[in-house]
């Protein structure tokens, strides 16, 4: 696996474009083109299936929380759900030629390693505007296979200021995805927690924001330890969603 890199050394006026476009223009044609080529891996190789994904508010703000293990994620929990998701994506994924791709699709860039306002004002502006974010508690991928032990406060401050309710989501066997080259292909299971809100609190300290990140990591990972203990069951008991 490739180290991860944490820096990215262009100035911040570099992204103010991708931050405008995916503040002010909803996602395009690329947004449904991506998601049928995705959709179809992740249905037929993949074999996908999700679990109470009617947690899912049909309308209104939202905020989606899966845990991160693999570069599908994103994919994976958009699939089953006919809303256009927004994903914040590091930044040094931005260049030629994909970050057309990306602007269009409504993806807007996170500087890795720095403080980034911008990212969180454009998320904040999204959601104001009654759009789907999703972001990962975790911060960054997990490498262990296992959801991470402590979560990051950005996703905190993101419920805080803005009073959106946030759906947690266990995303079972994505670690595996990696090994597609050996045709070893994982079985994934995306499953949705019911939806949790916090009263907007625009001005909540550090640890505030934490305590909130800390319960929403907390529901991930009861959710993801059902579908260790038993995902056959556990598919069984909820409810099994294809969206074509």
């Amino acid at each position: 696996m490739k180290p991860q890199v944490y820096r990215d050394p262009r100035p911040a006026e570099h992204f103010d474009r991708f931050h405008e476009r995916a503040r002010t223009k909803d996602p395009d044609w690329a947004y449904e083109l991506t998601r049928v080529f995705t959709s179809l891996y992740a249905f037929t190789l993949l074999r996908a299936r999700s679990i109470c994904v009617g947690n899912v508010p049909g309308q209104g703000a939202l905020i989606l929380a899966p845990n991160h293990f693999s570069f599908m994620d994103h994919f994976l929990i958009a699939a089953f759900i006919r809303r256009r998701v927004r994903f914040m994506a590091k930044s040094q994924l931005f260049k030629a030629p994909m970050q057309a791709l990306f602007t269009h699709g409504g993806v807007f860039p996170v500087r890795r390693g720095a403080k980034d306002e911008e990212a969180f004002t454009t998320a904040e502006m999204i959601l104001r505007r009654g759009g789907v974010v999703a972001m990962y508690c975790e911060g960054g991928r997990s490498r262990t296979g296992q959801v991470s032990a402590e979560a990051k406060p950005g996703i905190g401050r993101l419920v805080l200021s803005t009073g959106a309710p946030v759906v947690p989501i266990a995303i079972h066997g994505s670690s595996r995805i990696r090994n597609w080259k050996r045709l070893r292909f994982p079985q994934v299971t995306v499953r949705y927690g019911r939806a949790i809100q916090w009263d907007a609190l625009p001005d909540a300290s550090r640890e505030q924001q934490q305590a909130v990140a800390d319960e929403i990591l907390h529901q991930i990972r009861l959710l993801y330890q059902g579908l260790q203990s038993d995902r056959r069951a556990a598919v069984q008991a909820g409810e099994r969603t294809w969206v074509p």
